[in-house]
């Protein structure tokens, strides 16, 4: 905490412009789960739309018709609109910016935590089983690895990505499902995707990652530079 606090008054010295960051958490989680990264972009100059959606309620096509189009509006007259999401929030803005008729004017970046950008076979696995879609909804079905899925229907993104994957497991039995380095719930393979401008690793899990200084800080300076500071 010493560490986070410190780097927020280091970052507070360059602070944002009059931006707006929408926040979408990830799937059968709320608005809660980024308050820490809420509260630590406001220190930093930026308005921050927390959005809480009912993520086991609909299917993707319409959490994403739903939420992200209130979610600009509350940004009001923002010079630009950035994203940081975690897991499926990031599905749900891909599926908006491919699919909306017109992308916001002052679109600015995007940055994914631990996005299963070609799914998870998490999905492929379980999926099925009695109670899964009880406990994760339709959305919850919708992304598995094969090619039908959401995730790898969308295609390659165009709009300025970057992606940050962990690689710190604490679902064991999750992990023994997934090829490669995974946080648990995602493989690292799998959050990336053709188009991102940038993508980084990080040692944290798929469940708090949102949490770590560390994601904070990439987070940061990607919403300022349109890159990931990696180590030299």
């Amino acid at each position: 905490m010493k560490y986070f606090l410190t780097m927020l008054i280091f970052l507070t010295a360059s602070p944002a412009t009059a931006d707006c960051v929408i926040l979408l958490h990830g799937l059968a989680r709320s608005s809660t789960s980024f308050l820490i990264m809420e509260t630590g972009l406001k220190g930093i100059g930026y308005d921050v739309v927390n959005v809480d959606y009912p993520s086991t309620e609909a299917d993707i096509e319409t959490l994403a018709g739903t939420s992200i189009p209130a979610a600009i509006e509350r940004c009001g007259k923002a010079d630009q609109i950035h994203f940081v999401t975690h897991s499926m929030g990031g599905i749900l803005v891909r599926y908006y910016l491919k699919h909306a008729n017109e992308k916001p004017k002052n679109l600015g970046y995007v940055v994914m935590l631990g996005p299963p950008n070609k799914g998870s076979p998490v999905v492929d696995k379980l999926g099925d089983l009695p109670g899964y879609e009880l406990w994760n909804g339709i959305a919850g079905t919708q992304l598995g690895t094969e090619a039908t899925s959401i995730p790898n229907r969308l295609g390659p993104v165009d709009f300025p990505l970057g992606v940050i994957a962990g690689n710190n497991s604490i679902s064991p039995v999750f992990s023994t499902l997934i090829e490669g380095d995974d946080d648990g719930k995602v493989s690292v393979e799998s959050t990336k995707v053709a188009g991102m401008k940038d993508h980084i690793v990080i040692d944290v899990t798929h469940t708090f990652m949102m949490n770590s200084p560390a994601v904070f800080m990439q987070v940061a300076h990607f919403l300022r530079e349109g890159v990931f500071k990696h180590q030299e």
